[in-house]
């Protein structure tokens, strides 16, 4: 009877303590997340159990538990750096801010992605949500470069992602996706060397897809940059189709518990939209209306590049990405933000948020009224006066129209999108 009392008092002081430990760790869910968001968000702010592969190398490599998939627990891949990784010379008590790198369609945990961040003095994860691991010393872009983990979880296939709707919640890519990915969050929040207060996600594609549902989970994030992905898939998006084809009980159910512009409206932390005129996968009309689901007290920021190439490495390219962490994580130098683009008597005007040394401001627009990937755009420069950006409005039959402005360090912002259909 002593053992069993003492195993209690034990049992219940290990309780305590990871309540104590847990409470300032914990996600905190924005009352405006609806009620059938599937994921155990509390489970998710524990950090997982893991196991380094290598822990010696200038870019590290383990393994971290996932969600359970057909009832075995999973184990996903990472790559992980940070300065002192890099650099043994780094101070040992040294924090760095973080952030967790999420790969899109077709990708994988990248090490040269985790390495860009290291160099720029960030922690860097980068997680295969894919149930692989890429090969050493292969190109990980090429799918044929990676093994398939006896513990994966789901594909990232055509059927994981939609067809499995139909299924139990653990056979969804779209489940075990945002919740490995906070999960990655939740892990490096827990080593020494990370500033747990200061971190960061952005992702590319189907990873930028995620990130929009991830910033809106996960409130312990300081900044957010989804790349191409958006909300608000079964209109106007390359997956409209793979949606609106699904049984309709089938399609109401991927779009209410997967669509980002269910979570977008919860967004509490900086979020930097990150997209091309021509993408092919992830329409301005979509785009512009998960930038407008985001709650109007939360900081937006946009760029639109014209006919941007889609794929990671142009994906993770753009200087904005990095400018806009910085800015929030290392209180460094603020992206333009360029807001209330109007046309009134012939003319087009915008306003900067706060006065900001401008290089180049143009006005850019398409008149046509085709898919998006097959749009052509045209540009007109503007003058900057202070705040104040005007120049020549679009034509009459302008379908959608846009201001850019870049800034004496070559960084591009956008306003928000104007339509006109």
């Amino acid at each position: 009877m002593q053992l069993v009392h003492s195993s209690k008092v034990l049992m219940l002081f290990l309780i305590t303590a990871t309540g104590l430990m847990a409470a300032e760790d914990v996600i905190q869910p924005d009352p405006r997340l609806p009620e059938t968001t599937p994921w155990d968000l509390q489970a998710l702010s524990k950090s997982p159990e893991f196991e380094w592969i290598d822990d010696k190398s200038p870019v590290r490599s383990l393994m971290y538990q996932g969600l359970e998939y057909r009832g075995k627990p999973t184990k996903v891949f990472a790559f992980y750096a940070s300065p002192a990784t890099l650099n043994p010379e780094e101070p040992q008590d040294k924090k760095y801010p973080g952030i967790v790198l999420i790969h899109g369609g077709g990708g994988t945990a990248f090490r040269e992605w985790a390495e860009l961040w290291a160099q720029k003095g960030y922690a860097a994860i980068a997680m295969d949500l894919a149930g692989s691991q890429p090969l050493d010393g292969k190109n990980p872009h090429d799918r044929k470069h990676r093994n398939r983990l006896e513990a994966g979880g789901p594909d990232q296939s055509h059927k994981e992602k939609f067809e499995a709707v139909k299924d139990d919640q653990s056979e969804h890519w779209c489940y075990h996706a945002p919740a490995n990915a906070i999960l990655a969050h939740s892990l490096i929040r827990s080593f020494p060397e990370v500033d747990k207060d200061h971190t960061a996600v952005t992702g590319i594609s189907w990873g930028g897809y995620l990130t929009c549902i991830v910033a809106g989970l996960d409130n312990r994030f300081d900044a957010a940059v989804p790349v191409y992905g958006c909300g608000f898939l079964n209109d106007h998006s390359v997956f409209e189709s793979s949606i609106n084809k699904l049984p309709t009980e089938d399609s109401k159910r991927w779009m209410q518990l997967y669509d980002p512009g269910q979570y977008l409206k919860a967004v509490q932390m900086p979020i930097l939209f990150v997209n091309g005129t021509n993408d092919f996968a992830y329409w301005l009309s979509a785009y512009q209306k998960s930038y407008d689901d985001v709650p109007k007290d939360t900081p937006r920021n946009i760029r639109i590049e014209v006919k941007m190439g889609h794929s990671h490495p142009a994906g993770w390219k753009p200087v904005e990405i990095a400018r806009f962490v910085d800015q929030y994580l290392k209180k460094q130098t603020p992206l333009p933000v360029v807001q209330n683009p109007a046309v009134k008597d012939g003319k087009v005007t915008a306003e900067l948020a706060e006065p900001v040394k401008i290089k180049t401001a143009v006005l850019n627009y398409t008149t046509d009224a085709g898919p998006n990937p097959e749009r052509k755009w045209q540009s007109i420069p503007l003058e900057v006066d202070g705040t104040r950006i005007t120049g020549p409005a679009p034509p009459a039959e302008t379908k959608i129209w846009f201001i850019n402005v870049t800034d004496e360090a070559d960084a591009m912002t956008s306003s928000p999108l104007v339509s006109k259909q």
